[in-house]
């Protein structure tokens, strides 16, 4: 069982920046594939970012290419994802999420993770 709190969240203005947080409770994050999602009001849960279990691959969707950041520190269980230039579309509840990595491309589905955090409340003002 992995447990994931997600921290980080906050108000910004259009074009400013704020790095998210995910810690994650067990020993299992080291062999653990990673993703970042986010859920804006009346719309479906979508990929924004995943990473490898050795942070040596990530994925981003189109979206946040160029803006966003995904990293990940093994000796501390924590995810990061860092995100500039944020736009008021970016502005959703975000969540982390969890599974074990078998190899391959990096899961950018909803259904390809196990564990997910409670959401931490990103919002972009223009």
């Amino acid at each position: 069982q992995v447990q994931l709190v997600e921290s980080g969240g906050g108000l910004v203005q259009a074009g400013g920046s704020l790095r998210l947080s995910c810690a994650a409770s067990a020993r299992t994050f080291r062999s653990s594939m990673m993703g970042w999602f986010r859920q804006a009001p009346g719309k479906e849960r979508e990929f924004v970012a995943g990473i490898n279990w050795s942070g040596g691959t990530t994925d981003y969707a189109n979206s946040v290419k160029g803006r966003f950041t995904t990293s990940r520190d093994n000796a501390k269980n924590t995810l990061y994802l860092q995100m500039n230039s944020l736009k008021p579309e970016d502005t959703a509840v975000y969540y982390c999420a969890a599974r074990y990595d078998l190899g391959g491309t990096i899961g950018t589905l909803v259904s390809h993770y196990d564990y997910w955090g409670q959401g931490t409340q990103v919002t972009v003002s223009s």
